[in-house]
This record gives structure tokens, sequence and C-alpha cells, in this order.
């Protein structure tokens, strides 16, 4: 059984959309950050950086295995089933090159337009010109590879794709309102936002953590 903590951010629904795809028994412990349950003791026992997600493998050898930071948790639970990251090769890279380049770069960077743009009570115009050009920048990236490949890592749905569909969604809906300049006329990732959406683990993955 996987523990699996988490909160109804996009970081936070990578790993519930990978538990769900790879068919692994996991249960949910919601951490409400409002009330900056992520400085817990008991959970920074498990995630020293205190950010969601993270999870714990009860059944890991040796014992149970915490691991923090969503890119280690789609790698992690990918060798272990086998599932979702290509053993081996090129393929194994491609994947990993694409699974890092949104933690690198952009889920960090809409992390930063949404607060700016949209929770920022001052507005500043220099941080919101520098994130809206920096995100539009790499939208630009994904929709010239989305028009090579199906997938961003190839003709072969991966965790390169689970890595960065919460965040381009959110970036489709609420972050597109606050700064439309970012989004732009991407054909290819909207095909891609469908067909990722349309999987039954997605959908799932997606409502994980339930709304109280």
């Amino acid at each position: 059984m996987i523990t699996l903590y988490t909160a109804a951010t996009p970081n936070g629904r990578k790993a519930p959309i990978m538990l769900e795809e790879v068919g692994l028994d996991y249960r949910v412990r919601p951490i409400d950050l409002s009330k900056n349950e992520q400085f817990e003791p008991d959970f920074l026992a498990i995630a020293p950086n205190n950010k969601i997600p993270a999870i714990v493998d009860e059944d890991a050898p040796g014992g149970p295995l915490a691991i923090f930071e969503s890119g280690a948790i789609l790698v992690y639970l990918a060798e272990k089933t086998g599932k979702l990251l290509p053993a081996s090769g090129p393929g194994r890279y491609k994947t990993l090159e694409w699974t890092f380049w949104q933690v690198g770069g952009l889920g960090p960077m809409l992390g930063q337009l949404g607060f700016f743009a949209g929770r920022s009570k001052t507005k500043p115009p220099e941080a919101i010109e520098r994130f809206t050009e920096e995100a539009a920048r790499l939208f630009k990236v994904m929709e010239t590879q989305l028009g090579r490949s199906a997938y961003l890592a190839g003709d072969a749905y991966s965790i390169a794709d689970i890595a960065s569909y919460a965040w381009t969604f959110a970036a489709s809906t609420m972050i597109k309102q606050a700064a439309p300049a970012a989004w732009g006329d991407n054909p290819n990732i909207e095909r891609w936002l469908k067909a990722v959406g349309e999987r039954p683990a997605v959908v799932k993955g997606m409502g994980v953590p339930a709304a109280s």
C-alpha cells in the first residue's frame, strides 16, 4: 500500500494520476496548505522541503520508503511497475528529458506567473511581463514538440505527459484568464490536452484529493 500526501494543486495532481495509471493501491492523506499542514513535524519527516506531493511506499524492499518531489515520485512509480518509462535506450532519456523540462521550467514559471498575475495584491508589471514572456516561450517549445509527435516524449504516453498535464490544464483555464498573452495559439497543445484529459486515470487522478 502507498500513502499519498497531496493537495489540489497542479503539482499535487501528478502523483494521483500516476497511481491511477499504473494501478497501484493507495490511500490519500490530504495536506491542507491553507492551514500550513505542510509544516507539521510528521509531514516534514516525509517531505523535508515542506512541499506536496509525497508518498510512503509501505511495501518497498527493505521497509517503508518515503519519497518527495513530484518528478522523483513519477520515476519511482514507473520503475516500480515497469510502466510509462522505458527501462533503457533513447526512449528512456527522451522521456526523462521532457519530464525534467516540466519540473525545472514549465511548472516553476507558470507558478510564478499565476502568483504575480493572479494572486498578488500588487500585480507588479515587470514580474508579470517577465513570466508571461517565459511562459509563452515554453508553450512554443511544447507546441513545436507536439507537432512532431502525439505525446511529449514521442508516440507513446509517458510520465512526461503526466508531469505536464495538470500545469498545462491550469494554464489553459485560470492562468489564461489572468495572463492571456502567455497562451497564444496552440492547436497541438489543445489536441494533446484533450487526448490526455480523456484518459480515465487522468479524470480520476485530477479529482484527488476529493473536495471536502
